[in-house]
């Protein structure tokens, strides 16, 4: 099981990094065809969807590699079973607030299918479509939050502490800056 999850974050943050690269080729595109008479419709709608697909399939790897905002600096602080309790209390408030997020979306994606929406760009597709990345992203978030809960719960160290703790042990204080 945790290679299939460590697969899932990883193979969403690959995702995340290959809808940056296609927004590149995309605005270089519109460039050089700017430049041969050549226009591409509705590049900026597809740049819009793959801006938030990388935003939001990114989320669980950045948060099981210790690089998405957290309350870091006042748990860092305690020792023992004062940061474990922390720790589950922060993840615990976590966990409600992304399944929340993440049933509000899914509703969201839901009435957008259901009332049979389309997108109000160029490209007149079915909106639900390009919302699935924000659904999926929302969701393989919550698995990351409740990954690592289950992990805190077990008496073991969350991923990204271990991650935190090894960029600082290779000398990497980077997020210090």
């Amino acid at each position: 099981m945790r290679r299939l999850l460590d697969n899932l974050y990883y193979a969403s943050g690959a995702f995340a990094a290959i809808c940056l690269a296609l927004i590149c080729v995309l605005m270089l595109a519109q460039a050089f065809g700017r430049e041969a008479g050549l226009l591409i419709r509705g590049a900026d709608d597809i740049a819009a969807w793959l801006t938030a697909a990388s935003a939001f399939f990114a989320l669980g790897h950045t948060f099981r590699h210790g690089e998405l905002v957290r309350v870091g600096l006042w748990i860092d602080m305690l020792k023992g079973r004062m940061r474990r309790w922390a720790e589950i209390i922060a993840l615990s408030i976590t966990a409600c607030f992304v399944g929340y997020m993440l049933w509000a979306v899914a509703k969201f994606v839901f009435e957008s299918w259901k009332f049979h929406e389309v997108a109000q760009g160029l490209i007149r597709i079915p909106i639900w479509i390009p919302q699935l990345s924000f659904l999926l992203g929302v969701l393989i978030f919550f698995i990351a939050v409740i990954d690592d809960l289950a992990v805190v719960l077990r008496g073991e160290t969350p991923a990204y502490q271990v991650a935190e703790d090894a960029r600082r042990a290779s000398g990497d204080f980077s997020e210090l800056t």
